[in-house]
């Protein structure tokens, strides 16, 4: 028992080390995740029941961005590290007063709003919703409303959670903060497994709302140990609050211009065929795998780090801490990249390919996973780069740039589908080098297009104007060996594992899970081994990082912060 409560107190100050932690956990919770969509796909089938359930997101999502994010932990967390202050060892001051009594000042106002905002669009629900999804008509309208309306609780269930995960990361507790979206996803599961044969589709809703409270109590006993209890208080120190909401309306207007975004792409993906709305949202959660492991992980690992640099004015460690981050997400995400071009249809189909799924789901599924994949680097990048300017409290940037990137990804959405259905040579090019000519609904892809062409472009922007903001003079010499040795490395990769994919085509029948399961993953090895070779025939910095960590044994790291019992 002592040993299971020293891991959940440990506090990592390694970056690689914390970094490689929350990439565990990510994987853990996107394996659940993808066990998750895997039942939904099983049990549901891409259709109208399952184009609902992800409907009934949009709504709750765009409240949770829109209010909650204002209390988000890039923007609580700067707050909280100056109100605590530093003991006389120089370490965190872990019995201030000030910053717990300004915590529980930013819960009244959260509760305060959110309460208030989803009673509102309880209301409204019944109007918003054939306005967002006007392919949605009938019994699927009806169930859509019905469904948001529950859906109303998550987004406050989540935003507590996010304020718990300001004191969790403020203290460096990554494995309680790394467990949270693990017991979120294990919430879902039990609402598709136990609740849907119950209630239906109303009991997948259920699911997802015990998701949120699970993902919101595993971090309790942290906040409680450090007497961050959040209490309902009304004596607020308005001049606090105004400062922290000036520092997070940019990044929240952000993330909701982000969330129209979204929302827009699938109103128009509901005017295209029943079940493009699953299929969009299928590709896109196993698209977002790579980018929770290593973009999120190592931007949330470099962040408390970003913002103690910046915050003591030394600018040489800030900018060192960042470009290391930068070259690790880029050593990690080409290679990933490139399997993920060669060996959708294996992953796919082994994810997902189950009950209703068919094989015309996997296909399309699939390429539409493709497309996604090219932004894999970009938005990892992404993550990482707004950390930064938030770390040093510049949020009107990224603001400016998500305004430019989603209004391109909406028009191109529009333009491509457009050329998809007027210009035949550009259709039959795409149907034919995704190999999905046969299939209905194919004007998809075209969304995912511009979604990924409209990231790719928002990360050169970010970069371009974080170096002209702060004066940064970032050598070429800094990043240019890692993308080019990773670039490499990940061509190797991608055809090495697509030679072996004929290969074991003949060797194992892929019209069976086993099959298709040894087919991708030992091509994929096969491919994973030949970077490795071309890495370490390039003396690539980072794999030899790699090793280090590895031989550090990082989760055996000493625990930096007295036991509960000497504080």
């Amino acid at each position: 028992m002592q040993r299971i409560l020293n891991i959940f107190n440990k506090e990592f100050s390694n970056i690689n080390q914390a970094a490689f932690l929350l990439g565990l956990f990510a994987l853990l919770a996107q394996i659940l995740g993808l066990f998750r969509d895997k039942s939904l796909a099983h049990f549901v089938g891409v259709g109208s029941g399952l184009d609902i359930y992800y409907a009934s997101f949009r709504i709750p999502d765009f409240i949770f961005v829109s209010v909650a994010s204002l209390f988000a932990v890039v923007a609580l967390l700067p707050f909280l590290t100056e109100k605590i202050g530093k003991n006389e060892n120089g370490g965190l001051n872990h019995t201030s007063i000030k910053a717990q009594i300004f915590f529980s000042q930013v819960f009244t106002i959260f509760m305060i709003l959110m309460v208030l905002v989803s009673i509102l669009f309880f209301f409204l629900m019944p109007i918003l919703v054939p306005l967002i999804f006007p392919g949605f008509e009938g019994e699927t309208l009806t169930k859509t409303i019905e469904l948001s309306r529950i859906m109303l609780l998550s987004p406050i269930l989540l935003g507590l959670s996010n304020l718990a995960g300001s004191v969790t990361q403020l203290f460096r507790k990554f494995f309680v903060f790394a467990l949270s979206p693990v017991f979120y996803n294990l919430g879902i599961i039990i609402g598709v497994i136990f609740f849907y044969p119950i209630w239906g589709l109303p009991g997948l809703i259920w699911g997802v709302v015990l998701g949120g409270f699970m993902h919101f109590a595993i971090q309790l006993p942290v906040i409680i140990r450090h007497g961050f209890i959040p209490k309902l208080i009304f004596k607020i120190n308005w001049h606090d609050i105004k400062k922290l909401f000036i520092v997070s309306l940019p990044r929240t207007a952000g993330l909701a211009l982000y969330n129209i975004t979204i929302l827009v792409l699938v109103s128009l993906t509901s005017l295209i065929n029943e079940g493009s709305i699953s299929v969009f949202n299928l590709s896109l959660n196993i698209y977002a795998v790579p980018i929770s492991i290593i973009g999120v992980s190592y931007s949330v690992a470099v962040f408390p780090t970003l913002s103690r640099f910046f915050s003591s004015n030394d600018t040489k460690q800030f900018i060192d801490h960042l470009i290391s981050a930068m070259r690790q997400i880029i050593f990690w995400s080409l290679p990933i990249l490139f399997l993920f071009i060669v060996l959708r249809a294996q992953i796919v189909r082994v994810i997902l390919g189950s009950g209703k799924f068919s094989w015309d789901d996997t296909r399309l599924v699939a390429a539409m996973l493709a497309v996604f994949s090219l932004s894999i680097l970009a938005q990892s990048l992404n993550t990482l780069i707004v950390r930064a300017f938030y770390a040093m409290s510049r949020t009107w940037r990224p603001f400016l740039m998500n305004l430019i990137s989603s209004v391109l990804i909406i028009g191109l959405a529009e333009l491509f589908l457009h050329l998809f259905n007027v210009y035949l040579p550009f259709k039959y090019f795409i149907q034919s080098i995704l190999r999905v000519g046969n299939l209905t609904g194919t004007s998809i892809l075209m969304i995912g297009l511009a979604f990924s062409i409209g990231l790719i472009i928002n990360f050169f922007l970010l970069w371009f104007y974080f170096k002209k903001d702060f004066g940064v003079n970032v050598p070429r010499q800094s990043i240019s060996p890692t993308f080019f040795q990773s670039l490499t490395a990940a061509f190797f990769v991608g055809l090495v594992a697509y030679v072996f994919l004929g290969i074991f085509d003949k060797l194992f029948d892929i019209n069976t899970f086993f099959g298709i399961l040894m087919q991708g993953f030992l091509s994929g090895i096969a491919g994973v081994l030949s970077g490795v070779i071309v890495l370490k025939l390039l003396k690539n910095q980072e794999i030899k990082e790699l090793e280090n960590v590895l031989k550090a044994k990082f989760w055996k790291t000493k625990v930096v912060a007295p036991s509960q019992e000497d504080l």
